[in-house]
């Protein structure tokens, strides 16, 4: 596939179906329900890496990556957050990898980048701490040079597939107060990694406790490669948020149409067309932030991230109760898939900021654009 300066939008089409159609058999209904309880079967990572080549998609062509951007990349997403895909795919290609390409740093992106395109590594960041803000300004952790090496003091939260990943990108402070991201190996002596029970158990996250973990810094002050990271980051989770409200306004409206009462389809009564209409307007306008916003760069991604961000939060957690809503009393059930999407909607409308976040970064920068 080419890059976005040649990719047409048949190619983009192409690009998504071809990857939906590998995710119906790595992704169904039941190989998500295993996959809440127990770690994904190898062969959808293998699949994932081998034959889609996900993890490495934004990484550049000569530390083994896709070479592309996030033009194609938000097509990437929106399928897996159609099929509501579990395991290591979120943490490393939509945190890791954005972070490690803003760090620059050669040696990193040669030491670790092939064994994550390949799929040998699965990464993570570790950002959020206590109070579970998504932002460089909340970080108190510590990380003190040892020689040529780092050791790093203290907690973070909220870490997704955090008791799972093999590579640890934690944000910590340095003694001269920046903020630096040092590289963490999984099984390194005095890191505790502790699962935790979260509404969404398709989407695994955990609490680290850090005591002198000894670590390789990544770049060097890291506050603008943060920001810059996290602004792709946010773009890959609304991508991913407008995947599952279509998947939720697809099954309700196949539902609609089977569902008799009255002696005729729900789907056919004034009311719960406009509903079903009112969700469609909601999912393309969601739609269209997010590929604007994966046309833009710099200051323009930072503002329009967090409008994508904004949009595709409100129209998946509206159209994931929807859903529940008009299939009636199966909607309710544990056996039906509805609360699946319920679930990871709630839990990604706070996963990289709450939308009241998204408004007051928003509302900085346009302060700034006026000024």
């Amino acid at each position: 596939m080419t890059t976005s300066s040649t990719t047409s939008l048949a190619e983009l089409a192409e690009f998504g179906a071809s990857i939906r159609a590998a995710l119906a058999g790595l992704s169904g209904s039941e190989q998500v329900r295993e996959a809440m309880f127990a770690a994904p079967a190898p062969r959808a990572w293998e699949v994932l890496a081998g034959q889609l080549e996900l993890p490495g998609l934004l990484l550049p062509e000569e530390h083994g990556g896709g070479g592309l951007t996030t033009v194609e990349a938000v097509v990437a997403f929106e399928e897996a957050g159609r099929a509501l895909v579990p395991g290591p795919l979120f943490g490393t290609a939509a945190l890791a990898v954005p972070l490690l390409a803003a760090l620059g740093d050669a040696g990193a992106l040669a030491g670790y980048g092939p064994r994550i395109a390949a799929g040998e590594l699965t990464a993570t960041v570790a950002l959020a701490e206590d109070d579970g803000r998504w932002s460089p300004d909340a970080v108190t952790c510590r990380a003190e040079p040892d020689g040529d090496r780092w050791r790093v003091t203290g907690a973070k939260h909220l870490v997704v597939d955090g008791a799972d990943a093999q590579l640890l990108l934690v944000a910590a402070r340095t003694p001269d107060g920046e903020l630096a991201v040092v590289a963490v190996e999984g099984g390194a002596a005095g890191l505790g990694r502790t699962p935790l029970v979260t509404l969404d158990l398709t989407r695994r996250m955990a609490r680290l406790t850090l005591d002198g973990v000894p670590g390789t810094r990544v770049g060097g002050e890291a506050t603008a490669a943060v920001a810059a990271a996290s602004d792709v980051a946010r773009l890959l989770l609304a991508a991913e948020q407008v995947g599952g409200a279509q998947r939720c306004l697809d099954m309700v409206v196949g539902y609609a149409g089977q569902r008799i009462q009255f002696g005729r389809p729900i789907g056919s009564f004034q009311a719960i067309k406009q509903r079903l209409a009112d969700a469609l307007v909601q999912i393309e306008s969601a739609r269209s932030a997010v590929q604007a916003a994966a046309r833009a760069g710099g200051a323009d991604l930072a503002r329009d991230s967090r409008v994508a961000a904004l949009l595709a939060t409100e129209a998946y957690t509206a159209i994931s109760a929807q859903n529940i809503q008009l299939h009636g009393g199966i909607g309710f059930t544990w056996e039906h898939d509805a609360h699946l999407y319920f679930k990871r909607a709630r839990t990604s409308a706070q996963l990289l900021g709450a939308p009241g976040d998204h408004v007051a970064a928003l509302a900085a920068v346009l302060d700034t654009e006026i000024d």
